[in-house]
């Protein structure tokens, strides 16, 4: 029972740590003159990537390297499958052509990036470097891109986007007064974000023992889900409230920002040595995470939405994912059964219709 209060708590601090960090780092860059979707697209989505980088980081402190790639891993495929479809299934999305020319395809260069990056069982020092420094250059593009088309939007007195009205941005230098404030709520979001990272390893390592499963698989499930809270939230709630530019962006520059940012200091705070990768990651969850970036461009290009079909096809192969990993887990006689029927009648059914849908939508 007290493992059990030290993840819940744990869960807690990290989704109400992300959330003020959010907050204030929102309003801050606001008031600098940056783009509401490029708010979205970066501080939002590095804000509720806040509990994975959090998460990773000590796995890796602790020793548990293997949680701290099976997080990020269990992470991206949750946000695409479960969160977008979701949130597909509340309301059909249609996505922001932004996204469409520029970010979906960056999430899906960044994923392959990161597997051929960990095919040989190890992320290199290097590598991690690496990433980061495209983090900070993804994101500096996005800034000076934003200032650019906010030059232009003022000049043509074009509307205001969905990220815009939802974090009700200010003009340049309105919150110059309560910049302390602003640091202060960042600062308390961070310490959330520690406590409430170490509690949450210290519980999950304690259920892989108690289950007798690898952290991997913990990290993949239970760890991935928990630590993705804030980006169900935030989708969610902006597809109830029909912001769908948010419930999309959100998960697309969580995605990017988990490999290049979570993944990226995961691997800097391990140093010399590295991060090594289990063997189960790289001959399945590796390819499923790859599968999921993949299978979300050509709905995105054809005509920019995402059905409500399509967003039950997302949340059941989330289903039908988990259900692997656990029967995979417990050696389960229903597992033969199970990979049989997916490989040889859902898979191929999935990608036939997929196929019929792209080519009525060209049509």
């Amino acid at each position: 029972m007290f493992h059990v209060f030290l993840f819940i708590a744990g869960l807690v601090a990290l989704v109400l740590g992300a959330n003020v960090l959010v907050r204030g780092a929102s309003k801050l860059a606001l008031s600098f003159g940056i783009s509401p979707l490029v708010v979205g697209l970066t501080i939002v989505a590095l804000g509720t990537s806040a509990p994975e980088i959090a998460v990773s980081v000590a796995s890796v402190l602790e020793g548990k390297t293997d949680m701290a790639v099976g997080n990020v891993v269990g992470s991206n495929i949750f946000n695409v499958l479960f969160i977008l479809g979701l949130s597909a299934l509340i309301v059909p999305l249609v996505v922001h052509r932004q996204l469409i020319r520029q970010e979906v395809p960056i999430m899906f260069g960044v994923t392959l990036l990161m597997a051929l990056m960990v095919m040989d069982g190890q992320l290199q020092l290097w590598e991690s470097v690496a990433l980061v420094v495209l983090l900070l250059a993804y994101t500096a593009f996005l800034v000076l891109q934003s200032r650019r088309e906010s030059a232009t939007n003022r000049a043509q007195d074009a509307p205001a986007d969905e990220y815009e009205a939802e974090l009700k941005a200010s003009p340049p230098g309105a919150w110059d007064s309560k910049l302390s404030a602003q640091l202060a709520l960042m600062g308390v979001g961070l310490v959330l974000l520690v406590w409430g990272s170490d509690w949450l390893v210290t519980a999950a390592v304690f259920f892989a023992k108690a289950l007798g499963v690898s952290d991997v698989v913990i990290a993949l499930t239970i760890v991935a889900a928990g630590t993705s809270m804030p980006e169900v939230a935030t989708s969610i709630t902006a597809a109830l409230k029909g912001e769908r530019d948010i419930a999309v962006g959100n998960v697309v520059g969580s995605n990017i920002f988990n490999i290049l940012g979570c993944l990226g200091l995961s691997g800097l705070v391990a140093g010399g040595a590295g991060l090594a990768v289990a063997p189960s990651l790289l001959v399945f969850d590796m390819w499923v995470m790859l599968a999921v970036a993949l299978a979300c461009l050509p709905m995105f290009i054809t005509d920019g939405e995402i059905a409500r079909w399509e967003g039950g096809v997302f949340v059941a192969y989330y289903v039908a994912y988990v259900t692997y990993l656990i029967l995979a887990a417990q050696q389960h006689d229903a597992l033969g059964a199970f990979s049989n029927v997916m490989l040889g009648f859902v898979l191929p059914l999935t990608l036939i219709t997929l196929l019929v849908s792209v080519v009525r939508r060209r049509d």
